[in-house]
Formats: C-alpha cells, sequence, structure tokens
C-alpha cells in the first residue's frame, strides 16, 4: 500500500551512460528526485558516482528516478546495488527488503535538514494550520519525508487534524512542482525541504520571494546511501570509509553545491522517520 505512488517504475527511471572502470559487471546506483528533472539530478550527482565507482573499481550504471517512493521499489525489487535515497524512502525499503543505510550525507556541514510548509507570498498565516483551514495545499508524493511522511505525521499527532477535510488536499507533486505551483498561484499551501527551496531560489527557478515559509519542522536526518540486504559487512565498512573520506575540498567538485561530505549511519539513525511511518500506518513495526 505504501508504494502507490511508483506506478510505472520503469518508465520513470531514466539512465546514464556507463562508466568504464575495471570491472566487466556494472554495479547499479540510484538517486531520487533531489532536483527538477532528472537530467538535472545525473549531471549534478554524477560525478560523485563516478569518483565513486573509480574508488570500489567497477564499471556502473546511474539510474535517477522521478518520485521517491521508486527508489524503494527497486531497492526492493533488485534493481539497485546502492542508492542514494530520502529518508522515507530508505525507511520503506527496509521494512520491506531489510536494505541497510551505511551513510548520512552533510550539507552546509550538516547531517540534518528541516521540512516546510510554504505558502503564496499575500496570504495572512501567522498561526499554523489553525489560519489555513480550508485553503488548496499540495503535498508531495508518499515516498517523501518532509513532503508527505513528516507533515502527515504533525497533523495526526501534533495539530489533530485530517488533512484531507482541513484543507483542499491533494498530494504526489515533486517538490520542485509544489514550489512552482505556490508561485504561479495554482496552490496556497504546499510541502516542500528548505534545501530543496534555497536550491531552486540560488538556480533562479522561484524568486526569493516568490513564495514564503509558514511552517518549519523539526530536524530531520538527511539522505541515507543503502546497500540491499546481504552485502558482506567487509564491503559496507570498505563504502563507508571511502565516503568518510572525503574532504570538504573534495566535496566541492565531487557534489552538488552546499554538500560538505558524509557521516556514518546505521538503520538506528532513521529512527524517528521509522516511528513516524508506524503511527501514520504505513509500515508495520518490526518485531
Amino acid at each position: 500500500m505504501f508504494i502507490a505512488g511508483a506506478a510505472g517504475l520503469a518508465s520513470s527511471w531514466a539512465l546514464a551512460p556507463v562508466a568504464h572502470a575495471q570491472s566487466s559487471k556494472p554495479m547499479r546506483f540510484g538517486v531520487g528526485p533531489l532536483l527538477p528533472t532528472t537530467d538535472d539530478t545525473k549531471k549534478s550527482f554524477g560525478p560523485f558516482f563516478a569518483w565513486l565507482a573509480k574508488q570500489l573499481g567497477v564499471d556502473y550504471e546511474l539510474s535517477a528516478t522521478t518520485d521517491w517512493a521508486g527508489m524503494a521499489v527497486a531497492m526492493g525489487s533488485g534493481q539497485l546495488d546502492l542508492a542514494w535515497m530520502g529518508p522515507w524512502g530508505y525507511v520503506i525499503a527496509n521494512n520491506s527488503t531489510d536494505c541497510q543505510a551505511l551513510a548520512t550525507v552533510k550539507y552546509d556541514d550538516k547531517p540534518f535538514y528541516h521540512g516546510i510548509v510554504i505558502s503564496r507570498p499575500d496570504l495572512h498565516v501567522s498561526r499554523f494550520p489553525d489560519d489555513t483551514k480550508g485553503m488548496s495545499i499540495s503535498f508531495a508524493d508518499v515516498g517523501s519525508t518532509s513532503g508527505w511522511l513528516m507533515p502527515t505525521w504533525y497533523a495526526k499527532e501534533v495539530w489533530k487534524i485530517d488533512p484531507k477535510t482541513f484543507w483542499k488536499y491533494t498530494e504526489g507533486a515533486t517538490h520542485a512542482a509544489n514550489e512552482v505551483a505556490v508561485q504561479s498561484g495554482q496552490v496556497d499551501l504546499a510541502t516542500d525541504f528548505d534545501r530543496n527551496r534555497n536550491a531552486m531560489i540560488a538556480k533562479g527557478v522561484i524568486k526569493p520571494d516568490g513564495t514564503k515559509i509558514v511552517w518549519t519542522s523539526d530536524p530531520f536526518p538527511n539522505d541515507a546511501i543503502v546497500v540491499p540486504q546481504g552485502v558482506p559487512a567487509e564491503r559496507v565498512a570498505q563504502i563507508q570509509r571511502i565516503l568518510l573520506s572525503i574532504t570538504p575540498e573534495q566535496a566541492a567538485t565531487l557534489l552538488p553545491p552546499r554538500y560538505t561530505g558524509f557521516v556514518s549511519a546505521t538503520h538506528a539513525s532513521y529512527s524517528m522517520i521509522e516511528k513516524a511511518g508506524v503511527a501514520v500506518g504505513k509500515i508495520r513495526a518490526k518485531a
């Protein structure tokens, strides 16, 4: 039930050319919709995966997907050997396949970020969500941590509202589409995360005053580097060593702007996301 947003998975994946290294069997890398288009994502994250493949001595294929839930499906169906996954997408995949997080990326030297709700700049919202009842809102796809899971959890556990009746509710959009929809006046409100909004402003995709933030979440762990169940411990340790060796100077050439490296992670690093998923009924608590 939690992967309904991943229909048409095969058509949502875009492959980059195979980079030739030392092994004849390509390692299949995947990355989620961190930027507005799959081309943007592959262009920005391609140098990192090329470097990682070189360090591991393997050929590789790099795939990008248009929705977070698709990442979980791909990991669970054996289409990926390593993936850069959103926190909720990782927890979904772990719940069904026992894949494992081994590192968390740092952004502005921090391994965490914030979910946000944005509004049209002309709306007066002094108290959220109280002042927004009856407005239109766009949640992101069900595989998104900041765009779907956590605002759904806040609605249930903190705000004590039903989003689908409190607002004129839609879901399933990308984060980039949410920002554009609010700026253009198609919807009153939308979910996003601070990193995405800042990146879109920096690139000129949206104006700094085209939307405004009306709610900010507690911090969530950043994206995870994930491998399937059964990867030998020595291989996991090798990949961790490689990732943790990246200096801020290297990160400036290997990673998109403002990503500064990695910290070690385990599944426990994402326990708050897992608890939220259980609370909203999208995954089952593990014994």
